[in-house]
């Protein structure tokens, strides 16, 4: 039987709908299970798309700068300067991607970042994850961990990374001072074939943090089933782009009673 994380929130207005914006080049991009040679693009303003989600009612964007997480440090900082002040406060953006140091991250928070996702640098070193939760606090750093069999990866996309069990993964994360985690199962990111909730399921009962699911929400029930199983929120993208899932039908559902 499942069992309820003391980090959860009750369902309605604390879970976290994330609509991702992926930059390359500064275009709006999606990939396929992280394949850049699978890249579609879905617009040259980055800042345009993401006022087009906060006008649709988001609170929060995921903007991940996937040149960064290729070459290792950031690459889209002022793409991701542009968005932050095409949203205002109307929303808070978390960015990931290429945050592999402390001054790293510092720069992100600089440009009025609310939140970083690190994942390659805190996976291998968990005293790094340590640092920035020191600097920044526990509510400005989520760990990005990509699965694949159940285990979490460094440098996720690439065939052939190493890695640990994803559960082992949080629980020594969540030793040194994180609370939130975004699980992404890689073989089903862009996909469109619903998370993996067997393996979110297993984050979740660990009961050590929230836990936002990532890679292949196709549909409003997908993210409803998230939920469902105990997650503190969903990042949504390929669906949004394709029109599987319109935003705000998505974010009244889920403030309909029993939902």
């Amino acid at each position: 039987m499942l069992t309820r994380s003391p980090y959860d929130r009750a369902p309605g207005t604390d879970f976290e709908v994330l609509p991702a914006i992926d930059l390359v080049s500064g275009h709006v991009v999606r990939l396929r299970q992280g394949d850049f040679a699978s890249a579609t693009v879905y617009g040259s303003d980055p800042a345009v798309v993401a006022a087009a989600f906060v006008q649709a009612g988001a609170t929060w964007l995921h903007v991940v700068d996937l040149d960064g997480a290729r070459q290792g440090s950031p690459v889209q900082l002022e793409a991701v300067r542009r968005i932050v002040a095409a949203v205002g406060g109307s929303a808070q953006v978390e960015l990931g991607g290429g945050l592999r140091t402390p001054e790293a991250v510092d720069a992100a928070i600089d440009i009025g970042v609310a939140r970083v996702a690190v994942g390659t640098a805190a996976l291998s070193d968990p005293a790094f994850a340590a640092e920035i939760v020191r600097r920044h606090g526990a509510a400005g750093v989520v760990v990005s961990i990509d699965v694949r069999d159940g285990m979490a990866l460094g440098d996720g996309w690439r065939p052939g990374a190493a890695g640990l069990p994803a559960t082992h993964a949080v629980r020594a994360l969540a030793a040194v001072g994180v609370t939130t985690f975004e699980v992404t199962a890689i073989d089903r990111d862009g996909t469109l074939a619903g998370p993996d909730l067997d393996a979110l399921a297993a984050i979740v009962d660990l009961g050590l943090g929230r836990i936002i699911a990532s890679g292949g929400v196709g549909s409003v029930d997908d993210v409803l089933a998230a939920r469902a199983i105990g997650c503190a929120g969903a990042i949504v993208g390929k669906a949004l782009y394709e029109g599987r899932v319109h935003l705000g039908d998505l974010l009244a559902r889920l403030e309909e009673p029993g939902a």
